[in-house]
């Protein structure tokens, strides 16, 4: 039989001051699992988990916990009750009260016992000996850590988290984040993290839900989601993207790389072949001229150097194509930086395009 996740929201929905912000979302986090919910920024993220941890009320759908009940059209249990932990951006620390008394703050029980709950949570977050000063004395890295032990005391079954890295310059993040990840899933805490930033969602979670205008678009593993884009836009979150078009003639579309396949698209559908920079090939060896292409790498085009730049580990530069004037952009490894004007001939690797339906709007 299998065990219930630690979280489950099924079909919630959502409107406030009249209007719909969450529509159908449902969302499964097991013990130890971390899920981002990831999107830009007013697509109901962070109304999500207020919903979850009972701030706002839902209109339909359920939340349980741990296989409880704890939200649904009748019922809203008040968040003290869910057992919930929240992390925000803001880390909402107490500045009246020490580090020690902020962690301890909402635990109950004999103060001996709350005394030893508090030093072993500073001491896992790298802050032992700092019980006795105040939050302002404290950097930010050092406040999130605090904001984290906090949350965790009480032992919550569910951590929530609201963009609680954006506040560290990069310098900390990664190890923060890192540190974070670690112990939550020691202590087997369910973690819901929201996020706008991909690069953040790839590196902590075990699962992603792409969320866009209210609704869940995608979700799966960051593999996954990355390499099977639902659509061109979730293909655009992630990076920079090609755009070839093309109108479909027997399952197939002329682009300047030769015939691409088009399955599943009937005769005179106008689609979008979509690929990433990186995925772009500037062919040295034949310049269009040498032995016959191998079918991964398609047809050899020839484009214009119109821009390079050095990003630092690649460098990227902006081709107009002589087949119809397009402009594509090609990322490569360390130092390139031709000159405008310059003409080279470009692959794509064809096991790494997307034909989605083209946009209208």
């Amino acid at each position: 039989m299998t065990a219930a996740p630690r979280l489950l929201v099924d079909q919630i929905s959502c409107r406030i001051g009249g209007r719909e912000i969450l529509r159908e979302v449902s969302l499964e986090v097991a013990a130890g699992e971390v899920l981002c919910l990831l999107g830009p920024s007013g697509c109901g993220k962070s109304t999500t988990l207020r919903v979850i941890a009972g701030i706002e009320r839902q209109s339909a759908g359920r939340v349980e916990i741990d296989g409880r009940r704890v939200s649904d059209a009748g019922l809203h249990l008040p968040p003290e009750r869910r057992g919930v932990g929240l992390i925000f951006q803001d880390f909402a620390l107490f500045p009246h009260l020490s580090v020690a008394d902020n962690v301890a703050f909402g635990l109950t029980g004999p103060r001996a016992e709350t005394r030893t709950r508090v030093d072993a949570l500073l001491e896992r977050v790298h802050l032992a000996g700092y019980g006795d000063k105040a939050p302002h004395m404290l950097s930010g890295g050092e406040q999130q850590r605090v904001a984290l032990a906090r949350a965790l005391a009480p032992r919550p079954r569910v951590m929530l988290m609201d963009e609680p890295f954006s506040g560290l310059d990069n310098r900390l993040r990664d190890g923060i984040r890192d540190e974070t990840l670690q112990l939550l899933k020691e202590e087997g805490t369910a973690v819901l993290l929201v996020t706008h930033e991909p690069d953040e969602a790839m590196r902590m979670a075990d699962q992603i839900a792409l969320m866009r205008d209210g609704r869940i678009v995608q979700q799966g593993a960051p593999y996954n989601i990355y390499n099977a884009p639902a659509d061109r836009a979730a293909a655009a979150f992630f990076s920079d993207i090609n755009v070839l078009r093309g109108t479909v003639r027997g399952a197939l579309t002329d682009t300047a790389f030769g015939q691409f396949l088009a399955p599943g698209h009937s005769d005179g559908t106008e689609v979008e072949i979509i690929f990433r920079p990186q995925h772009v090939k500037i062919d040295f060896d034949r310049g269009g001229k040498g032995p016959n292409p191998t079918p991964q790498d398609g047809t050899p085009a020839r484009g214009v150097v119109e821009r390079a730049r050095f990003m630092g580990h690649e460098s990227l530069v902006e081709f107009r194509m002589d087949f119809n004037g397009e402009v594509l952009k090609a990322t490569v490894p360390a130092v390139f930086l031709p000159r405008p004007g310059t003409a080279l001939w470009l692959t794509v690797r064809r096991d790494r395009c997307f034909v989605y339906p083209r946009r209208t709007a």
